[in-house]
């Protein structure tokens, strides 16, 4: 698969919490950073996450400030 996304980090799945309808997976991307998504828990089944597993959080911003001076 390609993306587009520039902003990935690649990583190990430390733990996936599943919720009701939301779970919340924590990716070690190295260094002693984690970063944490918010996916559906139909999503984790889909990728088949689990703690060891690869994977990479793709970050992509949902809003792009301009300001001048």
């Amino acid at each position: 698969m390609k993306i587009s996304a520039r902003n990935r980090l690649k990583g190990r799945v430390v733990d996936v919490v599943k919720g009701a309808t939301t779970a919340h997976v924590r990716i070690d991307i190295g260094n002693g950073a984690i970063v944490t998504a918010s996916i559906t828990n139909e999503a984790v089944d889909e990728l088949g996450l689990k703690a060891g597993a690869e994977a990479y959080a793709v970050v992509k911003a949902s809003d792009v400030m301009v300001a001048v001076d």
